[in-house]
């Protein structure tokens, strides 16, 4: 009887249990916490959603917020590049990414791109692969319903009105899906990496006793070129290339 009991307790408060810790409620309870200046209570509760594996870029641009007031720069500049890679246009994310930047150590130059090569990484990254895939879909399913509206219209104005809209709206989908493919393959083959260490040295192999070529900061972000054991290749915005070891970044 008393297992009985202590069963149907356990049946009923767990659900209640889940509720209250709902991913929507956490990030509430996150959100109330930075609107009274509690920064750390907020992050707390950004990171247990994330946890709980849900992501999206506001979440992270919220965690993002929350250490830049804790002064965790690193820590900021990883969760604001998070929300960029899954929201590119968030303008807020990249002024706030901007501001971030401007606290860290090391101040390197990129090096100079072709205008055209800058432009059309702009277009691609100009909406999410999600909202592109979208975009995909709605313009595909409008314009094939256009092209079967055409077959069975008499008049003429309205049966070539709807066979150049679908046309139009057909090849409008082909150039998101072609946008959204390019950018998830932008996003699967470049890796990138923010440097967590307050000082890092790089080497010029991946052995602890071999030259340092140059010294990075906390907070810079690096592109990562190859991997070996525990180290990794990174190159830096100016082109330098040298081998940290895996521990001291955080993957974007």
């Amino acid at each position: 009887m008393k297992y009985n009991l202590f069963t149907f307790i356990l049946l009923f408060a767990l659900p209640l249990f889940t509720q209250a810790n709902k991913p929507q409620d956490l990030l509430k309870q996150g959100n109330e916490f930075y609107a009274k200046g509690k920064y750390k209570e907020a992050a707390d509760q950004y990171q247990k959603v994330l946890d709980a594996g849900y992501q999206s870029a506001t979440l992270y641009f919220n965690l993002g917020n929350a250490c830049y007031k804790l002064e965790e720069i690193p820590q900021a500049i990883l969760n604001y590049e998070k929300a960029l890679k899954m929201s590119p246009g968030d303008v807020d994310a990249k002024l706030n990414l901007q501001l971030a930047n401007l606290k860290i150590t090391d101040k390197i130059d990129r090096v100079p791109e072709f205008f055209l090569t800058e432009w059309w990484r702009s277009v691609v990254f100009l909406f999410s692969k999600q909202t592109l895939a979208i975009s995909t879909v709605i313009l595909g399913l409008i314009g094939f319903a256009l092209l079967i509206a055409y077959l069975f219209l008499i008049p003429v104005l309205p049966k070539k009105g709807a066979f150049f809209s679908g046309l139009v709206l057909l090849f409008a989908g082909l150039v998101t899906f072609i946008l959204a493919a390019v950018q998830s393959h932008y996003l699967t083959t470049q890796q990138q990496a923010i440097v967590m260490n307050a000082s890092v040295d790089a080497k010029g192999s991946p052995n602890a006793g071999s030259k340092t070529l140059f010294v990075i900061h906390s907070g810079l972000k690096v592109n990562i070129r190859q991997s070996e054991e525990d180290w990794i290749k990174v190159e830096l915005p100016n082109g330098n290339l040298g081998w940290i070891r895996q521990s001291d970044v955080s993957g974007i």
